[in-house]
């Protein structure tokens, strides 16, 4: 069983290539919603759409990486306690894209309102520089989501179904 998280902050196109994977057959899920995140690790999420600050709910999480089967599971998702389950993925992908790029994803976006709130866009660039560098150091492989949808989910199934300690 392969799990492959695809990570990366807000506005970098995670939930795109969710959508992308889910097209294509593959079983995809987005952390943001259906109740994955919460006001802590523990504590039940009092609606089912993440809100800004939230962690991954620990048990809901491991409930879903339990129910990874044969085929492939893609997990998409961004949290301060996201490391705590990097040893149980295969890969960890990071998605990134050039602040203008995120700018103009945030502001122009229709199915997550984040970004576009006072203070927010300035918190997501901010997020951007911050935390992205640390999402690099454990990512075993970074791409650049500047690229058209399609390029990006054929790089993220190669290197899914490339063995490990292969370039």
């Amino acid at each position: 069983m392969m799990r492959v998280l695809i990570t990366g902050v807000s506005g970098v196109g995670k939930s795109a290539v969710v959508g992308a994977l889910t097209a294509r057959g593959l079983r995809a899920v987005d952390t943001d919603y259906g109740g994955f995140c919460a006001p802590g690790p523990d504590v039940d999420p009092p609606t089912q759409v993440a809100q800004p600050g939230w962690v991954w709910h620990e048990a809901r999480m491991r409930a879903l990486l339990d129910t990874a089967g044969e085929e492939p599971l893609f997990v998409s998702g961004c949290a301060p306690n996201q490391g705590r389950f990097y040893p149980d993925f295969d890969r960890v992908v990071l998605l990134s894209a050039a602040p203008e790029v995120v700018r103009r994803r945030l502001l122009g976006r229709t199915g997550n309102p984040y970004g576009k709130g006072p203070g927010e866009l300035e918190q997501a660039l901010r997020d951007q520089a911050e935390v992205e560098p640390l999402l690099r150091n454990g990512a075993t492989l970074e791409i650049d989501t500047d690229a058209p949808l399609a390029a990006v989910v054929d790089r993220l199934l190669d290197h899914a179904h490339t063995p490990e300690g292969t370039p």
